[in-house]
Formats: structure tokens, C-alpha cells, sequence
């Protein structure tokens, strides 16, 4: 499998930002970490492991990205305000940075892409899925939250209201913007296992949302012994995979 790591300094966040890419051809995957995790995650919990028969079959090329929530919506020692601001400066990365490199490494400057994550990565890939349907066609979420309460609190400004998912949502009503979201593959999933709970209410109140819509969007919820780690994200992302592919 061929593996390359890339760093560089980012304008938009100040700091080196480093991240690895899995494969030689195929739609680009984009995994963002779980909650405080780093780009390397992925490889070191099993999960590229779990998918490389994919990404050695050239159906997809992984892009594994580092995050900054130690720096934005976890980092209880700073307002919620510059949490958010923070985390706009990430989109930025994001959306300024990490997409052009993305493109012009799969040699195609309109390529859009599948978005994962699992846990809080699985909260970045939906809220960047929502948030810029001209870069991601796919979205699988596993086991995420999709509003930022257990981090805010009662708190509550713009960076909150635009990067939540679950609030966000209801009050888009630009029908190019949704029949977008209705042309993409969106596969929601949560198990009813331990640490599960504030995920899977997320989870059915994310399904709602996308139904009043007319989203069309799989929602698939696993069992009592599903619990909230990674032994069960290897499982699903595979499965899921050969679904949406």
C-alpha cells in the first residue's frame, strides 16, 4: 500500500499541520480524528487496517487528518467564543488548504469526497459535510454528536449555531443547497451499547431532521452490545464502505 505523510506550516491556523494518505487511486476518504485525536489515529487504532482491501483495490484514497479540538470546542480553559473562532480557522485549513492538496494529489480540480469519522471525528464529518455540499458528496458518521452542548453548555453564539448540525439544519431552506445534500450518500450509524446514549438521541434527532427535509440518508442503528470504541467503528466503516462504493 503506498503511505505518505505531508506536513506544512498553515496560514490559517498558524502552526505545522500534519496528515497521511492511504492508496494510489480511488475516491478521496477524509477521516477525522475522534475527540483530541491526531492523524495518525486511524492507522494506530486499525481502522485503515479494516478498509485497505478498498484502498489497495484503488476504490478509495484515504486522507487522514489531524484536528485541533484541544485547541477549539474541548479546551474547557478558553471561552466558547474563541473555541469557535478557532474552530473557523480549522474550517479554513480545511476548506483553503487540505481541499486544493486533496485535488490536485487525486489530479482532478473538481473531485469532491466521502467524509468519516467516528465519535467527535464523526461530529467534523457531518458538520463539514452540511456545511460545504460542493466538496463532499458522502458522509459516514459513526457514533457521533451532532451539537456541541456537552462542550458549551448552555452557551450559544453564531460559531455554535453554524457548527451544529441539529440547529443549523431545520432553518436551511435553499433548495439548491438541500437538492445537493439529496444527490450525495449519507449513512448515519450508532450502536445502543455503553457510552452510547448522548450519541444515538443525536443520532434519531439527526434522522428526524433529514426526514422533514426529504433527505434521503440511511440511519442504521446496531444493537444493545454495540458499544462506543473502536473494535465496532472497524467493523462498521468496512461494511459501510462497500455499501456506498
Amino acid at each position: 500500500m503506498n503511505v505518505e505523510y505531508h506536513k506544512w506550516f498553515s496560514p490559517n491556523l498558524n502552526k505545522e499541520m500534519e496528515l497521511k494518505v492511504y492508496g494510489h487511486y480511488g475516491k478521496p476518504l477524509v477521516i477525522f480524528p475522534c475527540q483530541d485525536g491526531r492523524f495518525y489515529d486511524a492507522e494506530n487504532f486499525g481502522m485503515i487496517a479494516s478498509i485497505s482491501h478498498f484502498i489497495q483495490a484503488g476504490k478509495v484514497k484515504v486522507f487522514a487528518l489531524d484536528g485541533i479540538d484541544f485547541e477549539s470546542w474541548t479546551n474547557q480553559s478558553m471561552h466558547p467564543y474563541d473555541r469557535g473562532f478557532r474552530y473557523n480557522q480549522y474550517q479554513k485549513y480545511f476548506t483553503d488548504e487540505v481541499t486544493p492538496f486533496i485535488r490536485n494529489h487525486c489530479h482532478n480540480p473538481e473531485l469532491k469526497f466521502i467524509a468519516t469519522g467516528a465519535s467527535m471525528g464523526a461530529y467534523h464529518a457531518a458538520n463539514f459535510f452540511f456545511k460545504f455540499p460542493l466538496i463532499f458528496d458522502g458522509l459516514i458518521a459513526l457514533s457521533g454528536v451532532y451539537e456541541l452542548k456537552m462542550f458549551v453548555g448552555d452557551y450559544y453564539d453564531d460559531f455554535v449555531y453554524f457548527n451544529s448540525p441539529l440547529h443549523f439544519l431545520p432553518n436551511l431552506n435553499d433548495e439548491n443547497t438541500l437538492n445537493l445534500y439529496r444527490q450525495s450518500k449519507i449513512i448515519i450509524c450508532c450502536g445502543q451499547g455503553a457510552w452510547e446514549d448522548e450519541m444515538l438521541e443525536n443520532t434519531y434527532a439527526l434522522k428526524t431532521i433529514l426526514e422533514s427535509k426529504n433527505i434521503p440518508a440511511w440511519v442504521d442503528i446496531w444493537g444493545n452490545d454495540v458499544n462506543h470504541d473502536w473494535p465496532w467503528w472497524n467493523k462498521q466503516l468496512p461494511y459501510f464502505l462497500d455499501k456506498i462504493l
